[in-house]
């Protein structure tokens, strides 16, 4: 029995052949790779986005926004989540 749809990267790499998309996607990329490993560290921890935010000192709703990509989170907020999760930030110029 084989599942319905498309498998990621096939869209992935077919919508990278758009030069509009893809501009798009270099200019986020940085923002959802730092959402995924918030989100890993969480789960490694087995923790809910309510006991993050409460190590945060923050509401849910803070957190859920965060992860799902609608906030735009302050460096100090990164900074607080990730303490939060035992990890450090690390930022590089390239």
């Amino acid at each position: 029995m084989s599942k319905a749809g498309a498998k990621f990267e096939e869209i992935h790499n077919r919508l990278m052949k758009d030069e509009e998309f893809k501009v798009e996607y270099e200019k986020l990329k940085p923002r959802y790779e730092l959402i995924a490993q918030i989100i890993d560290a969480r789960n490694e921890l087995n923790i809910t986005q309510e006991e993050l935010a409460s190590r945060v000192g923050t509401q849910k709703s803070n957190i859920s926004r965060f992860e799902s990509g609608s906030y735009n989170p302050s460096l100090d907020f990164i900074t607080k989540v990730a303490r939060s999760l035992g990890k450090e930030v690390h930022i590089s110029l390239n």
